[in-house]
């Protein structure tokens, strides 16, 4: 029955915050080599409000924020790196509607889970040994043979 159910005013829109910060969650998860499923269970939640989060489906609260953290071994602002110190911000009635932030992700290898794949994998390697053959594979494919 629909009645039993509050029903919020006003839907959630998510802001470029939410989704800044959905986007740095799904980074360090990959980047600790991490399934959804797993950071799940850690937190006590179903895979898929984990997957609501990373999408910015539901906005994280403070508290879940902080859980996620510690989940991931990461100080909390970890989350809010890349976010520049001025935010626009649309009014609409009186009230702050939207908010936006610069996309600085897209010039960053380092926000692509493909980067942190690497890293990871890089790093899980038992031998420096392995390491510096990949280090030189890497740098003549570049061209940067030394």
């Amino acid at each position: 029955m629909l009645g039993d159910k509050k029903m919020s005013k006003h839907s959630f829109i998510p802001s470029s915050i939410d989704e800044h910060i959905g986007q740095r969650m799904q980074l360090r998860r990959v980047m600790m080599g991490m399934s959804q499923k797993d950071l799940a269970k850690i937190c006590g939640v179903t895979f898929q409000q984990i997957q609501k989060y990373e999408s910015a489906g539901n906005r994280i609260s403070a508290s879940r924020l902080f859980e996620l953290s510690t989940a991931l071994e990461t100080p909390v602002s970890f989350f809010f790196s890349g976010l520049p110190g001025y935010i626009e911000r649309e009014p609409r009635n009186g009230h702050i509607s939207k908010m936006h932030v610069s996309d600085q992700s897209a010039s960053d290898p380092l926000s692509k889970n493909e980067s942190l794949q690497l890293i990871n994998l890089y790093w899980k390697l038992p031998t420096d040994e392995q390491r510096e053959t990949v280090m030189k594979l890497l740098k003549a494919l570049n061209g940067q043979n030394q």
